[in-house]
């Protein structure tokens, strides 16, 4: 069906935020919950997303999803659906997967639930320039790290991006791995790489260790 499938990833481990408060002597929660403007960091995510063009908006739990879902259910929008992976111990390609499946539209925007940072304007500008790009349905559209434009090479990308579900149900069926090498795979089978350029360099922060967490709060207050 013709529109956009907003796919947000939120079942991994919170290995290493974990590990971070254990070493920190700190009472250990889960980096989506940790506080942003006075909100969870995947509150923030999902109802930024949902402020773009999106015909629905997908949120895929697997580990820790009890404590996740009072973050969700704070949300009133009909476009929101929240899925759970049929097997926690997965890796974040079948996370995606999942959500693609589920997805009822065409076009996907992919989304990690610890992006709060990424703006509503790249949000849009990675839909709009899928939609107007030359072939929609061999394109990725994703948000750049150095290089803008036409890309020949996928190192160092991820998340966010957006692009035509079967590209995804083609890339990721049947793959038990991180993002990344699925990316460079579709580079070495030509399907087309756009960069588009960041609004700040607030949106290139990836919160995975307490001090990312520390660096995006000391920025969000500095850009208030």
């Amino acid at each position: 069906m013709k529109g956009i499938s907003c796919i947000i990833t939120a079942a991994g481990k919170n290995r290493r935020m974990r590990e971070d408060f254990r070493n920190k002597g700190k009472k250990i929660e889960h980096k989506l919950l940790l506080k942003i403007n006075n909100a969870p960091i995947l509150t923030c995510t999902v109802k930024k997303a949902l402020e773009t063009d999106l015909n629905e908006c997908i949120v895929v739990l697997g580990h820790f999803m009890d404590e996740l879902y009072p973050s969700l259910e704070v949300i009133n929008d009909s476009r929101l659906k929240i899925i759970e992976n049929p097997d926690v111990d997965v890796e974040l390609s079948q996370t995606l997967l999942n959500g693609v499946l589920n997805a009822k539209y065409d076009y996907c925007l992919c989304l990690a639930g610890d992006q709060p940072t990424v703006t509503k304007k790249t949000m849009q500008n990675l839909i709009d320039r899928l939609l107007n790009s030359p072939e929609p349905e061999n394109t990725v559209i994703i948000l750049a790290r150095g290089k803008t434009g036409p890309l020949d090479s996928a190192h160092g990308l991820g998340m966010p991006f957006a692009c035509h579900s079967s590209l995804l149900e083609q890339y990721l069926e049947g793959e038990e791995d991180n993002l990344n090498p699925i990316l460079r795979r579709m580079v070495a089978n030509d399907v087309s790489f756009y960069g588009v350029q960041e609004q700040n360099k607030l949106e290139l922060i990836n919160i995975n260790r307490y001090n990312d967490y520390l660096d995006v709060l000391r920025h969000w207050n500095e850009n208030k």
